[in-house]
């Protein structure tokens, strides 16, 4: 799964650690999802789009491999 997470939150002038504090989860795991290497919940994901201000559709981008 493909994600626009850091380009969101560094377009609302966050940190990675003010992000976190405002959806509830460490900075290590906003690092995590920017670098792909965890893919959120569905609670997560509609707590980022929130804070974010943006959908989660546009957010997260599903990607099918044959």
């Amino acid at each position: 799964m493909k994600n626009k997470v850091k380009r969101y939150r560094q377009f609302s002038e966050m940190t990675q650690s003010q992000l976190a504090d405002l959806i509830g989860v460490s900075r290590q795991t906003i690092h995590a999802i920017e670098k792909e290497k965890y893919v959120p919940s569905t609670v997560l994901a509609l707590k980022l789009s929130r804070e974010l201000k943006v959908k989660v559709e546009e957010l997260f981008t599903l990607e099918i491999k044959d």
